[in-house]
């Protein structure tokens, strides 16, 4: 896939829904930048149409199978999702004319399970199991694709599609809007894509820019990328992020450093952006984020740091904004003190 699919435009018009994907900004965020004394950039996923950053994935998956031959008109695209990437797809299955069959954790929020039924998708809810178990909501979404007649399976975490179109668009992006600056790339991952397609590409243009894995707890990937190790200890409440594998997406993927952010830290970041910076967004942009700080704190001042911001708090307000729900998981609800009303 070409970056030139990906919503670059030099009238500024847009080849409808695909062409409106990618070519996302960079925000310097202004709070973390002064903490650190470097600067801090997150790429504003949140500005996709479907809007997220699964958006990029779900449009390579599906150009791909259809540049293939996979994908016949009138046919389904079936995916297993924590929401996001099943999100995009069925916005793009509305826009080139397939199906979308999605199967979710039943786990994840009523934001993204119930988007996705309003965008028309078939959802199947499963109960949450580990990837080992074959009712896991991944290897079950592999089985009904089979047992579908006209079916593709998306296979957001293996197929190597995903990854491609990272490398293809948001890496270059990140390059060229940073004319080539960028010191650190940070970004937590699940199925691997966005951490791999960017980190292979900044690397083939500078081998010294350095590029770290952000994970929550109840992910065995900050153990594997540190030792070795892909034990689990503890849990998160974010959504979309951590594994307890390694996927071919992240296979192969250069890994400077890795750092581990708890929820809490997570949360408190969330807010700090909604405060200081006017963004609402998800949970995994505060594993993002606070471990771009982190790595910031690692490196010293005067450095750039690159994250990404995954997708909007829009998705999460039942959890993540709600006082009662984050009391009951055992956290605190940030408060806003210092800032003058009005």
């Amino acid at each position: 896939m070409q970056a030139s699919a990906m919503g670059e435009s030099a009238s500024g018009i847009t080849n409808g829904f695909v062409g409106a994907v990618g070519d996302t900004p960079l925000i310097r965020l202004h709070g973390p930048s002064e903490l650190t004394g470097c600067t801090i950039l997150g790429k504003a996923e949140f500005m996709n149409p479907g809007g997220s950053v699964k958006d990029r994935a779900a449009l390579g998956i599906l150009l791909e199978a259809e540049q293939e031959g996979l994908l016949q008109p009138g046919g389904t695209i079936v995916e297993g999702t924590a929401g996001n990437t099943g999100i995009g797809l069925t916005h793009l299955c509305n826009a080139r004319g397939y199906r979308a069959l999605i199967v979710i954790p039943e786990t994840q929020s009523a934001e993204k399970i119930g988007l996705l039924r309003s965008l028309g998708a078939e959802v199947r809810t499963v109960p949450a199991v580990p990837y080992r178990d074959p009712n896991n909501y991944v290897k079950l979404s592999g089985r009904i694709a089979e047992e579908t007649p006209g079916a593709v399976w998306a296979n957001q975490f293996d197929n190597l599609a995903n990854r491609r179109a990272h490398y293809n668009s948001t890496g270059p992006e990140i390059w060229r809007q940073t004319a080539g600056g960028v010191d650190a790339w940070v970004a937590a991952t699940g199925t691997g894509g966005t951490y791999a397609g960017v980190a292979l590409y900044l690397k083939e243009q500078n081998p010294k820019v350095r590029c770290v894995l952000a994970d929550p707890h109840g992910s065995g990937l900050y153990g594997w990328a540190k030792s070795g190790d892909l034990s689990i200890s503890g849990s998160s409440i974010t959504e979309g992020i951590g594994n307890s594998r390694v996927t071919a997406n992240l296979e192969g993927a250069p890994i400077d450093d890795a750092v581990r952010i708890d929820d809490q830290s997570a949360l408190d970041t969330i807010y700090g952006l909604l405060w200081q910076e006017g963004l609402f967004l998800g949970g995994s942009v505060g594993i993002n984020v606070a471990a771009a700080v982190e790595t910031a704190r690692r490196l010293g001042p005067g450095h750039t740091i690159v994250t990404v911001l995954c997708d909007s708090g829009d998705r999460y307000r039942s959890r993540l904004y709600d006082g009662d729900w984050l009391a009951g998981m055992g956290l605190r609800q940030p408060q806003r003190f210092g800032l003058e009303a009005g």
